[in-house]
């Protein structure tokens, strides 16, 4: 799920910005202080977890892409906040929360709701927030934390009588994942609602593979949670509605080959970017962990038939890059030899393609090589 929709008040505002200091120094006792700080003068709990927490988790996120803060940093920092939220997770008195109604309808049993994140999922701070925020609005929350196996989820479903499961993403490259396990829990009668940004900012990736519903952040997830989510009219679960364009094999190709198309356009790449000769194996291995990205995130954009999904990614990769001094012109070369590679295979040739002209309006820093 999203982590949060910001508010502007003054005295959230103060907090965010005693938080962020605290993280710079990896000061955890005043990162405390101050959401402790805004607790105790009686903000409540919901709003520190989304406004300050979630917005300066997201604040962090572009810190890293802006290449202001390193990778080591940024986990430190979540760490820092994955600690705070369980400081605050009993600051609401179990007697004062409402409860939403289960599937009985009598007002008295709390809806219970198993929230997850997709196997391969390891962004789990926005599911963690949403979880905490259901327990404050009186469900019965399992919460179960980053890459959640499918069958594990299933036989968790069956052992605790779940009336429905809210599942979150952050990157794209899960849908297929994600695909499969909507299914798997709508197959033994669960609702499954999604967040994250894997599937779109307008949702279309959940329509796509048939979810019960979705929300764009937490506070839209627990409404809908309470009011129970139905199927919109026209929508079929994911297992009735297949994706008719993957009969074409191009997904399963792609995929099949990762480990060979990778090495391949790391290997083209070294003859068409002579500043890779002077690379140090740490600058290869960056450089093709990269490459394996983009060949990922095709997969995806095969997967739902969708070429915005890979040129957003190209997009926002040319921009982190170019924060560190890296040219677009390299990763021009490795769409290049990418679709040289996928010569037969017609969706793959127009993502690629649609890719190549995403990039080539992305301004390039003058620098050479892909990871100089």
């Amino acid at each position: 799920m999203t982590t949060h929709t910001t508010t502007s008040s003054p005295d959230l505002a103060g907090t965010r910005e005693r938080l962020w200091a605290a993280l710079g120094e990896r000061d955890e006792a005043a990162a405390a202080a101050a959401v402790l700080d805004a607790c105790d003068a009686g903000t409540p709990v919901e709003e520190i977890l989304l406004d300050v927490i979630g917005s300066v988790q997201a604040r962090i996120g572009r810190a890293w892409a802006a290449d202001r803060i390193s990778v080591a940093q940024e986990h430190a920092a979540t760490a820092i906040q994955e600690r705070l939220i369980a400081a605050l997770a009993h600051r609401t008195p179990p007697s004062r929360r409402p409860r939403p109604a289960g599937p009985g309808g009598d007002g008295t049993t709390p809806r219970r709701v198993t929230v997850a994140c997709v196997d391969g999922e390891w962004h789990a701070l926005p599911a963690r927030l949403l979880a905490e925020v259901l327990r404050g609005r009186g469900f019965l929350v399992d919460y179960l934390g980053a890459h959640v196996p499918t069958p594990h989820l299933i036989a968790h479903l069956h052992q605790t009588g779940a009336d429905v499961v809210a599942l979150s993403s952050s990157l794209p490259v899960r849908l297929p994942t994600a695909h499969a396990a909507v299914t798997a829990v709508q197959a033994i009668g669960l609702p499954v609602i999604v967040g994250g940004a894997a599937f779109g900012p307008d949702g279309r990736y959940a329509r796509l593979l048939g979810a019960d519903g979705w929300a764009p952040d937490a506070r839209a997830a627990a409404s809908l949670l309470a009011e129970g989510p139905r199927r919109p009219a026209g929508v079929l679960a994911g297992s009735d509605r297949g994706l008719p364009h993957l009969l074409d094999q191009e997904y399963t190709l792609v995929t099949r080959t990762r480990t060979r198309l990778t090495r391949g356009v790391l290997e083209g790449l070294e003859a068409k970017v002579p500043a890779m000769a002077a690379y140090t194996g740490e600058q290869r291995e960056r450089t093709a962990e990269d490459i394996a990205h983009i060949v990922d995130f095709l997969a995806a954009s095969l997967y739902t038939d969708d070429a915005e999904l890979f040129t957003g990614f190209l997009t926002w990769t040319a921009e982190v890059l170019r924060a560190r001094g890296v040219p677009t012109g390299a990763l021009l070369a490795a769409l290049d030899l990418l679709s040289e590679a996928q010569r037969d295979f017609p969706r793959a040739q127009a993502h690629l393609a649609a890719g190549r002209r995403a990039l080539i309006r992305v301004p390039d820093p003058q620098a050479s090589g892909l990871h100089a």
